[in-house]
């Protein structure tokens, strides 16, 4: 972590938070910029080839291999040697690109976890579909415990859907109305030793805790179809004797985000789009979100041979797969002036999926910022005007967008898919195999460079750099911010990052 820290101290003395001020425009890297031609889609687009990006990724993936000795195989998850390494190659590309950009590093403190092992025995039976919830407490002493389990009424968000005899007991949770998070604090202050959230719908159940408590517990998910053979029997009040284990940690590790924007350019009207810098503890992310940082990057030293009129500012967010941690920070710090500085957000996020289809983010703006459906028909457009089939997808606060929109940033993005499954209608539109996951690969140690569609990581990334120029020479049309607007939400998202939270 050393490395990191001085990552961050020396951004610190050299560019600390120029990035949310005005620049002069006397310098002799002004001059310079405004001697290069006015950049436009075309031009940008012409300097993206899929060699490059492959070349790119075998290096992020070299870069992945320094986790294997505290994980035993590669990983950029935050707080690990990968992810380090993944920062000092953003920064260090950046850092040779003749001054064209002012690069900061923002740091903070992210919540890390990691779950090493994990058991759960209900009566005389292992559930094939136990899952520990991320971010959980370890059980006590990181030992088994044991006690029955304990049917919990409604939905356990209340202190009073806990019996009494809950306590050294394993709560025994429906899923549904409250966070897992809040479940699990329930459980414990009730007494209870673990806890076990079932699913109310088909499928199975692996969510995060989130922002971690002292009175969380031990939790694991269950699929619902496991889980009703023993409600049948506690209803019928059968005691069904229990064990639960996990070995786990919980802590809080300093991490950064690192923004680069451009000198040019109007710097009250910004272009500004995002990937995510880590992976996931379980593999090294070449997709997941490897393509999408890597799109920043490869564009970003290109964009040095253009004039910009309005300034373009990328990100590289940290602690994504924790839950938007870096995105999230980045937005509670800007003041209300240069919250309006930003005219719209794009987001990058797993752009080059091997079963993939071309997946817009359905951002109308009858529920989101107004300028986010603008910025989803220039995306379809592009679609069209290329002889590609695309689909929308939800808007549901999986991806370093969320803060932005909940702020009255307009935002939105595209993706090639993850843990869903294609269609027959999607394989007819994209080609690849229906009823299997977009990325076979998805938050897994196979998320190596052979998990990559090269083609379509290529034409995503020419529209990226279209989206780019677009906005980076005129926001003519685009609708004018005009205040900054918390958004409120009558209906909780499910999700926060890309794991359930309730």
């Amino acid at each position: 972590m050393s490395r990191l820290l001085s990552l961050v101290t020396l951004s610190a003395i050299t560019v600390a938070t120029v990035v949310q001020h005005p620049l002069t425009d006397g310098s002799n890297s002004q001059i310079l910029i405004n001697t290069k031609p006015l950049v436009s889609s075309e031009a940008l687009e012409g300097h993206i080839t899929s060699k490059n990006l492959l070349k790119r990724a075998k290096k992020l993936f070299e870069i992945a291999e320094l986790g294997a000795a505290d994980y035993n195989h590669p990983t950029r998850v935050i707080g690990s040697a990968g992810h380090v390494g993944t920062l000092d190659y953003i920064y260090s590309t950046l850092a040779e690109l003749d001054d064209y950009y002012t690069i900061s590093n923002q740091s903070f403190k992210a919540v890390v976890g990691n779950v090493f092992e994990s058991r759960l025995v209900l009566g005389d039976k292992e559930p094939e579909s136990t899952s520990p919830m991320s971010l959980t407490p370890p059980t006590k002493h990181k030992q088994a415990v044991f006690g029955p389990l304990v049917l919990v009424a409604n939905q356990g968000c209340d202190s009073s859907d806990y019996p009494s005899d809950t306590k050294g007991g394993i709560a025994f949770i429906e899923r549904g109305v409250c966070s897992f998070g809040t479940k699990s604090a329930a459980a414990g202050k009730a007494g209870a030793i673990a806890a076990v959230i079932y699913n109310n719908e088909e499928g199975r159940l692996s969510g995060t805790l989130g922002e971690p408590s002292d009175n969380h517990v031990a939790t694991f998910g269950l699929t619902k179809q496991d889980a009703e053979p023993y409600i049948k029997d506690l209803e019928g009040g059968k005691v069904i004797n229990s064990s639960a284990y996990i070995d786990s940690i919980v802590s809080k590790a300093p991490t950064t985000n690192i923004i680069a924007q451009t000198k040019g350019g109007d710097q009250d009207n910004c272009v500004m789009l995002g990937g995510h810098s880590d992976s996931v503890a379980e593999g090294p992310g070449i997709n997941d979100d490897g393509t999408g940082s890597l799109t920043l990057l490869e564009i970003a030293t290109h964009l040095v041979n253009y004039e910009v009129n309005n300034c373009v500012r990328f990100a590289w967010w940290a602690g994504e797969e924790e839950g938007l941690l870096g995105s999230n920070y980045y937005v509670s710090q800007l003041s209300e002036d240069e919250n309006l500085k930003i005219r719209l957000f794009m987001d990058y996020d797993m752009l080059a999926s091997p079963n993939f289809a071309y997946q817009v983010y359905n951002a109308t703006n009858a529920v989101n910022p107004v300028g986010s459906e603008e910025l989803r028909d220039l995306y379809t457009t592009y679609y069209e005007a290329h002889g590609q089939n695309y689909t929308f997808i939800p808007f549901d606060g999986r991806s370093d967008y969320d803060a932005f929109i909940k702020h009255g940033i307009p935002g939105g993005g595209i993706a090639t898919g993850a843990e869903g499954v294609k269609t027959m209608e999607e394989a007819a539109m994209f080609g690849g195999t229906p009823g299997q996951w977009y990325d076979p690969c998805y938050h897994q140690i196979c998320d190596t460079v052979d998990n990559l569609h090269f083609e379509a990581w290529e034409l995503n990334t020419k529209l990226v750099a279209h989206s780019i120029a677009t906005y980076a020479v005129s926001f003519k049309g685009f609708p004018k911010r005009t205040g900054v607007k918390i958004a409120t939400h009558d209906e909780p998202s499910l999700y926060h990052g890309p794991k359930l939270v309730m």
